[in-house]
């Protein structure tokens, strides 16, 4: 059987690693709140973002065939255009998929 001690002490070191783990990015946070380069990567953040998932979402598509590229223009338009319109990412990223999908089912059925 296993010595109570041994257990006690590993549960107790398991905890202070997990709190510590825990703990330690509000600790860090704190000193970043006022970071310029912090405010600057916040404001830069969210359109490249926006900029990585279309590059990702078109890297397949054959932009002579128009059952490729049609959905794929049609999407990003909409998504682009929404996006300028409303200014708000969730709109459009949503708005965008649904018509890419929307397309290719109806172009597949």
């Amino acid at each position: 059987m296993t010595d109570p001690w041994y257990v006690l002490s590993a549960v107790l070191v398991s905890a202070a690693v997990t709190w510590t783990l825990r703990a330690a990015p509000f600790a860090m946070l704190a000193p970043l709140r006022h970071s310029a380069l912090l405010a600057y990567i916040g404001d830069r953040m969210p359109v490249g973002v926006m900029v990585i998932l279309a590059t990702y979402t078109l890297r397949d598509t054959d932009p002579v065939v128009l059952t490729s590229a049609g959905p794929a223009a049609l999407a990003l338009a909409i998504t682009i255009g929404l996006h300028l319109w409303r200014g708000s990412m969730t709109l459009s990223i949503f708005a965008g998929t649904a018509a890419y999908v929307l397309v290719t089912s109806v172009i597949a059925a």
